[in-house]
């Protein structure tokens, strides 16, 4: 297991660009997949959550090259039957959004992933697909990977996860594009809505009404995208740059989008100086003084894996801040939610667990050894939590961070270079 070491940090300046947004990278993959002909995506996510969903679909019969200059080309429209198991690793969204996808394509699959995607319910795509007409087989009929899809013809419906998510939401819309007639998802709660963009803006019949989204079965044209960089992987930078006093940090072309912006707001409703540029993407943070405030359960589907860095936001603050309704997340590639009580207690400020919910009181992090339980984003939770103690801070597991941001080290040095 690899550990990093971080030591605190002076001032953070200057420019970065975070990689490619990941929700967009995968579903754009399987989109270029089904289009009969080449598609070009620039700036596709480096990460090997995103490298997983790239390698299934090219053992499913798509052809992707790499150009050059972060562009790559794929040539799709004609799938068959992988010749073994589809491995996704350690991605929860390439699992859900491939269940779907391969759930009305003429042939079976398999697709299972490492000991944390075996932990991860997937009881919540397998019933609404078992509505559709779809046969999905789940390990010792646990609701639980590996899965075994049989291609079937299915049937739209008209469903209401009984949690907000945009991958279940994903996964269906995925699957109805394969399906007989329309297939609806009702959201009460606005998740992100990538799918439905990314479904509209390469062909595909999507109606999108308040609480609702329909797609009728087709297949995508070929498409040309440009990937902005991932708003989740900038809110490390921006609460960064929050927190350690003296700092002025630009993150260039972040995605701004439905649903994904919410831990800004949350932010900026602390004290944070947070300024988005509407014509170039760039967000710049400068350093300021932070007070508690509460994230209600409504607020939570739009930020939800923003919270482990916003509660490190929190330890830092004047005052308590409440996370409400955040039981989602226990089952994350770790369960979060204790890892963020373990994490902050271990740094020496108060945070407490009750049901669903989350308080953490402001207070002064001290140096300690964590420990990010094979979770990306705990990992980089903690390395900004470092940088405003008073001595070095270990983080083992770092390794995870490479599912989704292999270059985090590379862009801290730059941002204290600079600083």
């Amino acid at each position: 297991m690899a550990s990093l070491v971080i030591e605190p940090s002076g001032p953070l300046r200057g420019r970065i660009r975070v990689p490619g947004d990941k929700s967009i990278s995968h579903r754009l993959l399987l989109l270029a997949a089904l289009a009969d002909g080449i598609s070009e995506i620039h700036g596709i996510s480096d990460g090997d959550d995103v490298r997983r969903t790239r390698t299934i679909i090219q053992q499913l019969g798509a052809v992707v090259e790499d150009t050059g200059h972060g562009i790559i080309t794929i040539s799709g429209g004609e799938l068959h039957e992988a010749e073994k198991v589809l491995d996704v690793g350690n991605s929860g969204t390439s699992i859900r959004l491939l269940t779907g996808f391969l759930s009305g394509l003429p042939f079976d699959s398999v697709l299972d992933g490492d000991q944390s995607i075996r932990d991860r319910p997937m009881d919540r795509i397998i019933d609404p697909l078992h509505k559709m007409g779809g046969e999905v087989q789940s390990a010792d009929g646990l609701m639980k990977a590996p899965l075994t899809i049989r291609g079937r013809s299915l049937s739209g419906i008209e469903y209401q996860p009984p949690v907000a998510s945009a991958q279940v939401k994903g996964c269906l819309l995925f699957a109805g594009l394969s399906a007989r007639g329309p297939t609806t998802v009702v959201e009460p709660l606005q998740t992100r809505a990538h799918s439905e963009e990314l479904f509209a803006a390469t062909g595909i019949s999507v109606v999108d009404a308040p609480g609702r989204v329909t797609v009728l079965p087709g297949r995508p044209n070929p498409f040309h995208y440009v990937v902005e960089g991932d708003p989740s992987q900038a809110a490390f930078w921006v609460v960064a740059a929050s927190i350690v006093p003296g700092s002025e940090v630009t993150i260039s072309r972040v995605y701004s989008g439905p649903a994904r912006s919410g831990y800004i707001k949350v932010l900026q409703r602390m004290g944070a100086s947070v300024d988005y540029d509407h014509l170039t993407g760039d967000l710049t943070i400068r350093s300021a003084p932070l007070t508690g405030t509460l994230v209600e359960a409504d607020e939570i589907p739009g930020l939800i894996d923003e919270i482990p860095v916003l509660a490190v936001a929190a330890a830092c603050a004047r005052g308590e801040t409440y996370f409400e309704g955040v039981g989602e997340l226990k089952v994350k590639e770790s369960d979060r939610l204790a890892g963020v009580e373990e994490m902050l207690t271990a740094m020496a400020v108060s945070a407490e667990v009750n049901a669903d919910a989350l308080k953490v009181t402001g207070g002064k992090l001290e140096a300690a050894h964590l420990y990010a339980k094979q979770d990306h984003r705990m990992a980089m939770a903690g390395a900004i939590a470092a940088l405003v103690v008073d001595g070095p801070v270990v983080v083992e597991g770092w390794e995870a961070v490479t599912t989704s941001y292999p270059g985090f080290v590379n862009d801290l040095e730059t941002l204290r270079s600079e600083g």
